[in-house]
């Protein structure tokens, strides 16, 4: 209803962003904000645009924020699809308070937005290539605030709450300003195919006086291929404009895509709608709102709810109760550094690129999920609602990890919703948005999330009973096929498609797409779902112990590749495999949803069996024919095929891929070979060294919800968590000194003696003040704050001749053929 607007008292005065007060590093006051770039990893190889970048969101946002308030641009060139509505070059058709950040998929969300235009002559509402802007010069923000400036003299700044966008536009005061709001603007995908977003409907309802405005809108498809998705918007602005008007027109594309210059109908009503709520193919509808010369600043502030028009008037109303811009950035920069960036400390402030790397990173990774507890429109709940997984494919590896440590209640939130959500749609989610599950890239990874935490003992109301029951699911049912058109074998929704060959064979055959990928993550799947049993249902341990070696069978001890012996390679149901002539671990194809490994190549994957490393070193031969391999792995010049090849998800051409997920472990495997920790060290140096950076294109492909820098973070800290494990790789750290949070007020220092640029090979460690000579150590070593001491020097020694990590899913049963 419109009488929930909340009427407020405006406050005059320019944009005068208060500065971060200096004080002492490391103290709770210091504002660890200044070194947070939000354009770091905007910009792909492809200069000016985001094609095969981060894909990063560099608006306003608060951690997990459901507002995430910043420009879509477009331009006509590789970027002309961007996820997170933003590229370097191009042109702005609005400014839209939903989005995610570092994804790859099809876009969704670019919705609930405002534009604001310098006149109205030749303008088509209808059309944006008739209005969209170009910039002046670059566009600037820093945390919580955005500015873009256009070269026809309008400047736009943004801040943002959880659920509720502030704009604040200055026009150049020679004609009338217009604000249009278009119900229908979304980030397209051109040649998205089924991810592809649409417009379905909308409604649009304008006071007497034209401040304040609500509504909704209908869109569908997107990464999730959702059947709709309903946001609901409030929006009112700091005084009245002059005039204003709601209107309509056909939806030209995808709908009538021969009818072209179809003209907006203005109505006489304060109301524009679409259809009844459920026409997938209503009229798009907005409204124009005209200020006159004299108002030089126009101030506007809309909130979004996910449930109802009230819910987000409610939400306008409680979240920024004035019309001060600073206050609102301030409040932001308040929140990043209380939750999130000050759980990670230092003093060594020596090294102005290394800080923005990282803690510019440390700020991606809490981007996403976005947080919607309280605006589950499908059911009510008392459990916390999170969104947009985008995905676990991509996070489990390490960034739940780092969240476990550092915020372990929001970790335990996204694990109690995707519990939740298998409690009332049958399947945990891998890839969510708009409230409907999305891609399915491998396994059923949640359960590789939920396992981690369990070894590492996190509560905070998680229901470890359902969490098992949620994790048997994936392991014991099979999921409906979706009949994906992008692969029509077994569903690409939920949980895990090719199960009947897991169940019956142990392993998948090509009657599947992904059989090679997808054996070897639903063995860690079954690893993970082994690690909770052994705790809440110890009758089946051993049973999904022993199905976790699964991926021995697709082990062929006697296929060659680049004069190394034995691989994984496909097995069919009858125990035969391809001919050498036909396969080739170095080739995936386009190692898409239809291939035989996902996103890398099986030299890749040939290494990512952390919970057995025992049994893969033997397969490999022992410990230098391993390592002689591991060096292999990065080997400039032989990778030319697969993934990251002239496309996106990769950088370099070593065949460990820096650019995605499934290389992630590979350079720390030197800690399961005795006295080679200090290659670790050497290659995850020249990783990090090699392909990120401070730039815009500072991040080596898509963050995927900040999974690309939480690997570098790692890197940085000196150590690596080892997935469903309570166990830690020792690496090098690279700062002098860090304190970092562990769970409950608890803090972890780590200290470097004698670290500089040419100085990083570990020498000793010491944990809690104890002598160590392993490369690893436990969770129980640190959960209640603690010591890493490590002493560096510019040589490698062989100081890890100690016990090596755990491989805790060694079963010594041959399975090979």
């Amino acid at each position: 209803m419109l009488s929930l607007f909340l009427t407020t008292i405006a406050v005059s005065g320019a944009l005068q962003i208060v500065a971060a007060q200096n004080s002492t590093a490391g103290n709770s006051t210091t504002d660890w904000t200044r070194y947070v770039d939000p354009f770091i990893g905007t910009e792909g190889s492809v200069p000016g645009t985001a094609f095969n970048g981060g894909n990063i969101f560099p608006g306003a946002v608060v951690p997990f924020g459901a507002v995430k308030i910043g420009p879509d641009v477009t331009t006509f060139n590789s970027s002309i699809t961007v996820n997170a509505g933003y590229t370097p070059d191009g042109n702005v058709t609005a400014f839209s308070l939903a989005h995610v950040s570092g994804t790859g998929g099809g876009p969704v969300y670019g919705v609930v937005s405002q534009m604001p235009l310098a006149s109205l002559e030749n303008v088509n509402l209808l059309d944006n290539l008739t209005y969209m802007a170009t910039r002046s010069g670059n566009d600037s923000a820093s945390v919580g605030y955005y500015k873009s400036t256009f070269n026809n003299g309008i400047v736009t700044e943004l801040a943002a709450s959880s659920h509720t966008g502030f704009l604040q536009y200055t026009f150049p005061g020679k004609e009338d300003g217009h604000i249009l709001v278009d119900v229908s603007h979304y980030l397209p995908s051109y040649g998205g195919g089924s991810q592809s977003q649409f417009y379905s409907n909308g409604e649009i309802t304008v006071s007497a006086d034209g401040k304040r405005y609500q509504g909704y809108g209908v869109y569908r498809g997107a990464f999730s291929q959702i059947p709709a998705y309903q946001i609901y918007y409030c929006g009112e602005f700091e005084s009245a404009p002059k005039s204003s008007r709601v209107f309509s027109g056909r939806y030209t594309d995808p709908y009538w895509p021969t009818t072209f210059n179809e003209q907006t109908i203005f109505g006489n009503s304060s109301t524009a709608s679409g259809g009844p709520l459920t026409y997938q193919y209503g009229d798009r509808v907005g409204a124009i709102f005209d200020f006159s010369p004299d108002t030089i600043t126009v101030k506007s502030k809309v909130a979004i709810s996910w449930k109802s028009t009230n819910s987000a008037c409610q939400n306008l109303a409680s979240e920024i109760t004035h019309w001060n811009l600073p206050d609102v950035v301030t409040d932001a920069k308040k929140l990043w550094n209380d939750e999130v960036l000050g759980k990670i400390t230092t003093t060594d402030l020596s090294n102005q690129t290394r800080l923005e790397m990282f803690y510019t990173g440390l700020y991606h990774t809490h981007l996403m999920p976005t947080d919607k507890t309280g605006e589950n429109p499908h059911w009510e709940t008392s459990e916390p609602t999170y969104d947009d997984y985008y995905t676990f494919w991509d996070t489990f590896r390490c960034l739940n990890s780092l969240m476990l440590l550092i915020t372990p209640d929001r970790a335990a939130g996204i694990i109690r919703s995707a519990i939740d959500i298998w409690r009332h749609e049958n399947f945990m989610p891998d890839g969510r948005s708009g409230f409907y599950n999305g891609q399915v890239q491998g396994g059923s990874n949640a359960d590789n999330v939920l396992a981690d935490a369990y070894v590492k003992g996190l509560q905070y109301g998680i229901d470890w009973n359902d969490a098992f029951s949620a994790m048997k699911t994936d392991a014991e049912l099979t999921p409906y096929n979706t009949f994906d058109p992008a692969d029509t074998t077994s569903s690409t929704k939920e949980g895990r498609g090719a199960l009947p060959d897991w169940l019956n064979l142990g392993y998948i055959t090509p009657l599947y797409t992904r059989s090679l990928s997808r054996t070897v993550e639903y063995s860690l799947n079954d690893f993970a779902v082994a690690q909770v049993a052994k705790g809440i249902d110890p009758e089946n341990y051993e049973k999904y112990l022993n199905r976790s070696a699964g991926w021995q069978y697709l082990w062929q001890h006697d296929l060659k590749s680049l004069n190394f012996t034995g691989f994984l390679a496909p097995l069919y149901a009858n125990r035969t495999r391809e001919s050498a002539a036909d396969y080739d671990p170095l080739d995936c194809g386009e190692c898409e949803g239809s291939s035989v490994a996902y996103e890398a190549l099986p030299w890749e994957y040939s290494w990512t069996v952390p919970f057995d490393m025992e049994t893969l070193i033997n397969f490999m031969g022992g410990n230098n024919a391993t390592e002689s391999r591991l060096d292999s792995m990065f080997i400039p010049g032989l990778r030319t095929n697969g993934v990251g090849v002239g496309g996106q998800n990769g950088a370099g051409t070593t065949l460990f891929n820096p650019g995605n997920e499934p290389s992630f472990s590979t350079p720390l495997l030197y800690n399961y070979l005795p006295g080679r920790q200090w290659k670790t060290v050497l290659q995850t140096r020249n990783t990090v060294n090699t392909y990120y950076n401070s730039g815009k294109s500072g991040l080596p492909g898509n963050s995927d919800s900040g999974a690309l820098d939480s690997w570098m973070l790692w890197q940085m800290l000196g150590f690596y968590p080892v997935v469903t494990q309570p166990v830690y790789l020792l690496g090098s750290p690279w700062f002098t000194d860090i304190s970092m949070a562990v769970g409950d007020g608890k803090r972890l220092s780590i200290t470097a003696q004698n670290l500089s640029d040419s100085s990083y090979y570990v020498q000793s460690v010491k944990v809690n003040g104890q002598a160590w000579n392993q490369s690893w150590f436990t969770h129980d070593d640190i959960k209640d704050g603690g010591s890493l001491e490590f002493v560096l020097g510019s040589s490698p020694t062989a100081w890890d001749s100690g016990l090596l990590p755990p491989s805790p899913g060694h079963v010594t049963t041959s399975k090979t053929f």
